[in-house]
């Protein structure tokens, strides 16, 4: 069995949605099989301790292809015996692979998220991926959308492989009580949309600001759940206070991961109406909190940024709206506030969807299998 390096900058106990892509298709490896080098952050040294492979932290906040982290890789990959290598995001570090194939490593496959579409648009950063294409002998990919986007962009060695993210079903469950984030935040028995995501521009928070006026006036008692932290904050806090929706719009901060779950299934409704911005430069890659959400038996709002409609079943699980209309996002809402046997229709349909096509199990071992290869 070859044994793995992950070399990644996405890796907890910093929280995101590749951080935890990483994370779970990690920690279900066989024992023994794989090594995590990673930059470092708070924490670091508390959680790795509790990790079931070793944790090598390089002493910097953000990896980058240097000479330095260069030298550092082939050195652990030796020491540790590594002639697999697994990038928990291609780009920039899939720029390492020739230093690790001098390093002895045989395979090497490369992850992509949502960033690379953007490499992929731009004639410099497009050269650069093809780099590292020419390196690696995989990479896989989220989405449909992600596929024909980026295809091109790697050149034609490495081959394409779909591995999405996938939910662990045993803790996001329709059976986890939000009552006490209910009575944390003073929410009560109202009707509720949450809202699960770092707080930036494309995941749309600000549209479901813009859109709450709508929403409470054809539901009263409407409340929204913003859960997560990010630059926008201030921005949105400052759109809350112009529209008059302090008692209605609640901003929880970052939570705990122990503590998600109950934040999911605090809300009726789940909605992120993320949006494309920056010409296609910014795009989301699939959107893994539409499906924590749908495992938890709510059914989704979804943008229509990148692969996001993907996270969907139209119509059954949930509903693809455009993330920059203010009047679409909010007749959805309204709607689906307004009909709880239709929102518990669905988010049945979502929970049994996700435990049929989104296991970890089963794609952690498509991972073992082509790292194995």
């Amino acid at each position: 069995m070859r044994r793995t390096l992950v070399v990644t900058n996405d890796f907890p106990p910093r929280a995101g949605g590749i951080q935890a892509y990483v994370h779970e298709l990690a920690i279900r490896q066989p024992p023994g099989s794989l090594v995590v080098f990673a930059s470092t952050s708070p924490g670091a040294a508390e959680f790795d301790a509790a990790q079931p492979f070793p944790v090598v932290r390089h002493p910097t906040s953000m990896l980058l292809p240097t000479p330095e982290v260069s030298r550092r890789v082939r050195a652990v990959a030796r020491a540790e015996g590594c002639t697999a290598a697994w990038f928990g995001a291609s780009a920039p570090l899939g720029l390492l692979a020739p230093a690790l194939r001098e390093a002895g490593v045989e395979r090497i496959v490369a992850a992509s998220h949502g960033h690379e579409v953007g490499w992929a648009a731009l004639p410099g950063s497009r050269r650069l991926l093809r780099r590292i294409g020419d390196g690696v002998d995989v990479v896989t990919y989220l989405t449909e959308y992600m596929r024909v986007r980026l295809a091109g962009g790697y050149g034609p060695r490495p081959r394409f492989v779909r591995l999405p993210p996938g939910v662990d079903t045993a803790t996001f469950r329709p059976d986890v009580s939000g009552a006490e984030v209910r009575d944390r935040y003073g929410l009560g028995d109202r009707p509720t949309v949450v809202c699960v995501s770092r707080l930036v521009p494309r995941k749309g928070q600000d549209t479901l600001i813009r859109a709450w006026p709508a929403v409470r006036d054809r539901v009263p008692g409407a409340a929204l759940l913003v859960v997560g932290r990010g630059r926008d904050l201030p921005r949105l806090r400052a759109l809350v206070r112009r529209r008059g929706l302090d008692r209605d719009v609640v901003f929880t901060g970052g939570v705990p991961w122990a503590e998600l779950p109950m934040h999911y299934a605090a809300g009726d409704v789940f909605a992120m109406p993320c949006r494309t911005r920056r010409a296609g430069m910014d795009v989301e890659g699939l959107g893994i909190v539409y499906l924590e959400a749908a495992a938890t038996g709510l059914p989704v709002v979804a943008g229509d940024s990148g692969g996001a409609p993907e996270a969907v079943v139209e119509g059954e699980t949930g509903w693809v709206v455009p993330g920059r209309s203010v009047t679409a996002v909010a007749a959805r809402l309204s709607m689906l506030l307004a009909d709880p046997a239709g929102v518990r229709a669905a988010g049945e349909k979502g929970r049994a969807w996700v435990e049929r096509e989104w296991r970890w199990d089963g794609l952690a071992a498509r991972l073992g299998g082509l790292l194995q290869e």
